[in-house]
């Protein structure tokens, strides 16, 4: 078992507070929300104990912003927003500069995700879209591919943390696998993940990137496993092209929807952020089946007044962890194991 400890409340925001991004280094936090701002925290000593304000960023939407996510090299932060559009913010200065506006979608912005290599940018809207976008040379972003393979709002997007691999969340319950076709440079969907009984809200890969986990509507968690061509568990794999497969659910320890899920890349623990207030920390059991992986609770703590809507792992500081919430508040945790 372990214990979640508040380290810090960061006050601020106007409204709710929709997401929150972990610069890659670990020292500087970027939250977004309702009151149409992008506010940037830093570690005050080092420490991690103490974060204060160091900017905020006021001009980039007209509308909530809904996620921020920084680049690789940490120059770059995008910031997705209801406005349907996505702000590329550079801090090469020091200070912050909108310097390009992506546009297309139709509808709100849920999503923006980096690629490992930051060449790639992804987005997901209320349209039903998802968009990847290539980075090339003086700010120029362009649309590399529009997929329309979902049915539903689509709420969430992420790389795999070591291939060209982007994964996706919607509103028609299911989860959607793309990558590229190096011969014609066409982008494909290439697996839909069907298990979850509604929306799924958000997904995690782990470190290892052949396991994803995702949250959901339905008040559970599930644990999706790559099976690869000529595995030797036997598991089929159609046009030579690897399969994930759901081997594990979660179920019993929400009681309203999951609307965030982290898996932190460093201890392998898992994290959600949940409706009913809570946030919670769950551990691969010791000798755990990895074909048929059992986890446990380790931590649950009732970190907010009303629903969290975002949990995350720091990238590089162990155990430390940031939640949003609708009560406006952002808050700093650290997660001990009692062992």
């Amino acid at each position: 078992m372990g214990k979640l400890h508040l380290l810090q409340c960061l006050t601020g925001h106007k409204g709710r507070v929709w997401g929150a991004g972990w610069h890659p280094k670990g020292n500087i936090l970027a939250t977004c929300g309702e009151d149409k701002t992008i506010r940037i925290w830093a570690d005050d000593d080092g420490t991690s104990q103490r974060w204060s304000a160091k900017a905020v960023l006021a001009d980039g939407h007209t509308r909530t912003i809904r996620d921020v996510a920084w680049s690789p090299c940490g120059q770059y932060l995008a910031s997705a927003s209801f406005d349907a559009t996505v702000a590329i913010w550079d801090r090469k200065s020091g200070e912050f500069e909108c310097n390009a506006t992506l546009e297309g979608h139709e509808n709100e912005v849920k999503s923006v995700s980096w690629s490992k290599s930051g060449a790639l940018l992804a987005t997901c809207s209320r349209d039903k879209s998802v968009w990847v976008w290539e980075v090339g040379q003086e700010d120029e972003y362009e649309c590399a591919a529009v997929l329309n393979s979902h049915t539903q709002d689509v709420k969430k997007v992420e790389w795999h943390p070591h291939e060209d691999i982007l994964a996706s969340a919607s509103y028609d319950n299911t989860i959607k696998l793309y990558k590229e076709d190096l011969a014609d440079s066409d982008w494909s969907c290439f697996d839909t993940l069907i298990s979850h009984d509604s929306t799924v809200w958000s997904i995690s890969f782990d470190a290892t990137g052949k396991r994803l986990a995702s949250c959901s509507d339905d008040q559970s968690v599930k644990i999706w496993h790559e099976y690869k061509p000529g595995n030797e568990f036997g598991v089929s794999c159609p046009d030579n092209t690897p399969v994930w497969k759901c081997v594990c659910t979660l179920s019993g320890f929400h009681s309203r929807s999951v609307y965030d899920i982290s898996w932190c890349k460093q201890s392998g623990l898992l994290a959600t952020a949940c409706g009913d207030d809570m946030i919670r920390v769950f551990r691969e059991a010791d000798g755990s089946n990895s074909n048929e992986p059992t986890f446990e609770l380790v931590a649950s703590k009732h970190a907010h007044s009303q629903d969290v809507n975002t949990v995350e792992w720091n990238p590089l500081v162990a155990g430390l962890l940031v939640t949003t919430s609708d009560d406006g508040d952002v808050k700093l945790w650290k997660f001990e194991s009692e062992e």
